[in-house]
């Protein structure tokens, strides 16, 4: 009898939707993909998720349980053509009362018009479509494709999932791991949600000559850890620094010290990380602490002296910081004010009284006429009017009684009341 050469995870690949493990939200009872099965009809899908989650096994059980041929293409090896000469087999098989269920892996590979080819297809029922994805969708799928597919979102395995793939391994190849308990929860931990890493580092262990059982310590000797889940474009990206930017809003400091490390040892770029916390000490600490901006750039600069792993020590001390600073948009709402007032009012021209008259014809025109020098007051403020002649006083900024503009608001309290005083006596 010929040996099977494929890898385990092949091999082990579920047949049915009842076998898969995880993604209850689509398989599980009312799920969009267990409605599908009890109705007997699919639908054209498109299944977002990351790598080893199960897209492409998912994609395979539906066409067994509905009894259609199963097509797989990967968008990364094929094309236009490759596309037609499906259908066309697609089109015999229909014609003698055959389903076709055409799966395109990493399907935001495919350009516009590898994309737009499809369309025809999918209209008349030549094929059911399923595509796979580790990008978002609304990013990277044409509209016209999006609007014929129902989006199955499917999220990384959990730990007690890929428990139930390793005792189901050992099942199949009967025979026991060679790793202590705690060491086969390591490995679920370790595998980060990937069903495929999983069974790949099984398949390896089961066929290795371990003398004994090993522990945690000895099973990371023994393997290469799988690297975080983190591309440095893509939505993982984004997810991170996200995490990072809102736990510091959030003032969870520990949280944000999580995502910075989860970006960092999956080898994202530290540049970019400071580039983002410093637009932080800007945007959403602002002036209720200035020294943010400070901290932010001193930091970003020891790092570029210094490198890592030196100068991981700076991006700790900028994160703690900000994620314990007082926090103030009240200037990012300000400039947002004041671009739209600007784009507003079109070009009114400043008040005569803050212009310069370099010449006597300036002068003859009333520029200059009127204006108060604040340092020879007795106050240091005038209330003179600063704002186009005909437009009325606005307030763009506005602080927050948190930190430094707590002062800065009690300054601006005291103008206003100077003002009105002054106004009044006009």
């Amino acid at each position: 009898m010929k040996k099977d050469t494929r890898p385990l995870a092949d091999i082990m690949r579920p047949t049915t939707i009842e076998e898969v493990v995880g993604q209850q939200n689509l398989l599980g009872e009312n799920g969009l993909i267990r409605r599908m099965v009890d109705n007997h009809k699919l639908s054209n899908l498109i299944l977002w998720g990351p790598p080893g989650c199960g897209k492409t096994t998912i994609a395979r059980a539906l066409a067994h349980s509905v009894d259609m041929d199963f097509v797989p293409m990967s968008a990364v090896f094929s094309g236009s053509a490759d596309i037609k000469k499906a259908m066309d087999a697609a089109r015999m098989n229909r014609d003698i009362g055959r389903g076709t269920l055409l799966f395109i892996d990493e399907i935001h590979r495919f350009n516009k018009t590898q994309q737009d080819t499809l369309l025809p297809y999918l209209e008349d029922g030549t094929v059911v479509f399923i595509g796979a994805t580790t990008e978002n969708p609304s990013f990277n799928l044409n509209n016209a494709l999006l609007s014929r597919c129902h989006i199955g979102v499917l999220t990384a395995l959990g730990t007690d999932d890929l428990m139930i793939l390793l005792d189901r391994a050992e099942k199949f190849l009967n025979k026991k791991l060679p790793l202590t308990m705690d060491a086969k929860i390591h490995l679920a931990q370790m595998a980060d949600g990937d069903a495929r890493f999983l069974l790949n580092t099984v398949e390896y262990l089961s066929s290795a000559n371990f003398k004994h059982d090993l522990d945690i310590d000895a099973l990371d000797s023994a393997i290469q850890k799988r690297a975080p889940l983190s591309d440095k474009t893509g939505d993982e990206h984004y997810n991170l620094i996200s995490a990072v930017h809102k736990s510091l809003r959030a003032s969870d400091t520990d949280a944000a010290l999580y995502w910075v490390a989860r970006m960092m040892t999956s080898g994202q770029d530290a540049r970019y990380i400071f580039r983002r916390l410093t637009r932080f000490a800007m945007e959403d600490v602002g002036l209720a602490d200035p020294n943010a901006l400070q901290i932010a750039i001193a930091a970003w600069n020891a790092y570029e002296r210094l490198g890592s792993p030196e100068g991981d020590i700076a991006l700790t001390e900028l994160v703690v910081y900000l994620g314990t600073a007082p926090k103030s948009n009240a200037c990012d709402r300000a400039i947002h004010a004041s671009y739209s007032a600007a784009e507003k009012t079109g070009s009114l021209p400043p008040p005569k009284n803050i212009l310069n008259a370099p010449t006597k014809m300036m002068k003859n025109l009333g520029y200059g006429a009127g204006y108060i020098y604040e340092p020879d007051t007795a106050l240091g403020f005038s209330g003179q009017n600063c704002f186009p002649e005909t437009m009325s006083r606005q307030r763009y900024y506005t602080p927050v009684e948190r930190g430094f503009e707590r002062e800065i608001k009690k300054r601006i309290d005291y103008w206003d009341g100077l003002r009105e005083k002054i106004n009044n006596k006009k």
